[in-house]
This record gives C-alpha cells, sequence and structure tokens, in this order.
C-alpha cells in the first residue's frame, strides 16, 4: 500500500501526495561497500614466478624494485584512460571522379 500525505506548497496550497521510499540498501549489513585485497584463488606473477593471493602484492611485482629482473612490467586490462582514435583522411578525389564517369556515362 502506497502512503500518502498532504503537503504544504510555497503558496500555501495544500496537496495530498504520495510519500516517496527510501532508497533501498544494497545489503542487510550497516557498512559501506567494500573491496577486499584478497583473491578467492592464487595468481601466478610472470615478473618472479611465484602465486599470490593479494592483489598488493601481485601488483608490487609488477614494479622494477619488487622482482628479480628488474625490469618494470604493465598490468594489461587495467588502463584508466583509453588512446584516442587518429583523425581519419578522406579526399574528394574519388567522388569527383565517380561524378565525372556518371554523368559522361548519362550524357
Amino acid at each position: 500500500m502506497i502512503e500518502k500525505r498532504w503537503y504544504t506548497l510555497e503558496n500555501g496550497r495544500q496537496v495530498y501526495r504520495s510519500v516517496p521510499k527510501p532508497a533501498a540498501s544494497r545489503s542487510d549489513l550497516p557498512i559501506p561497500y567494500v573491496i577486499s585485497d584478497t583473491l578467492d584463488s592464487a595468481l601466478y606473477s610472470g615478473a618472479d614466478g611465484k602465486q599470490y593471493t593479494s592483489k598488493a602484492a601481485l601488483r608490487a611485482t609488477y614494479k622494477a624494485s619488487g622482482n628479480p629482473r628488474g625490469i618494470e612490467f604493465t598490468e594489461v586490462g587495467n588502463e584508466i584512460t583509453l588512446p584516442q582514435p587518429s583523425e581519419i583522411k578522406t579526399s574528394d578525389k574519388g567522388i569527383d571522379e565517380s561524378l565525372h564517369r556518371a554523368i559522361q556515362a548519362l550524357s
């Protein structure tokens, strides 16, 4: 059942309107949404050959100071910005030639 209530507007007029429902919570838990650092299954790091269950520890091996090779690695698929597409170059040369041939064919 929708609850309704009388409201008084700024101009003094009274209106009978339904009461807005509060936003539904995503969970019954009284805590904010937290993204965990732990992984469900261990992931293999190609930088040092070990398996990790912590995202932070795995990402630390991608840094030059965190792996035995001393090479900086990039985590693929986690880019924040995408490269901008290059500008498309167009030419009217083919269009002009096509129009000229069509006019010639009709003449």
